[in-house]
């Protein structure tokens, strides 16, 4: 029998793993090549800085599979946090395995038992039907939203 995915957050010793897996992903999903100091840099703001969010990593027998980050977002509306699901990868040696499932009910799991959360989200891009149909699998729906951005710098 598999061992489990166990979650734990992820700490400073996690931060070169989390950079590469970020700077894949962003590869793989969007052909996007983000500078690893930047990112690197980033993920340490977060460590930091819990207020920005927090990173999980699952792992079976000590061996790291994958990750996700939350991020939070005060709504108005439901006088309330929703906690985005960002930063999602998982390991190519361990997809089809249910490592981003495990994360997921972990979040998810967290968010039903902290007060003042309504929910969670995660954007996708539209074309990664692969993913769609993951987050789709453990509940999730389109929101029916289109995201814009006015990037800064």
């Amino acid at each position: 029998m598999t061992p489990a995915w166990r979650i734990r957050p992820a700490g400073v010793a996690d931060v070169p793993r989390l950079r590469d897996w970020a700077v894949a992903m962003a590869r793989e999903t969007e052909d996007k090549a983000l500078d690893p100091a930047t990112v690197e840099a980033g993920i340490r703001a977060v460590l930091e800085e819990p207020r920005r969010g927090a990173y999980f990593v699952a792992e079976r027998e000590g061996v790291p599979g994958g990750t996700l980050m939350l991020t939070y977002e005060w709504s108005d509306w439901r006088n309330g946090d929703w906690w985005w699901i960002q930063s999602v990868y998982v390991d190519p040696a361990c997809r089809r395995q249910g490592c981003y499932a495990a994360l997921y009910r972990h979040v998810s799991e967290a968010a039903k038992a902290t007060p003042g959360v309504c929910g969670l989200r995660l954007y996708v891009e539209h074309h990664n039907a692969a993913a769609q149909r993951t987050y789709e699998s453990l509940g999730m729906a389109d929101a029916g939203y289109r995201m814009y951005e006015a990037p800064t710098r």
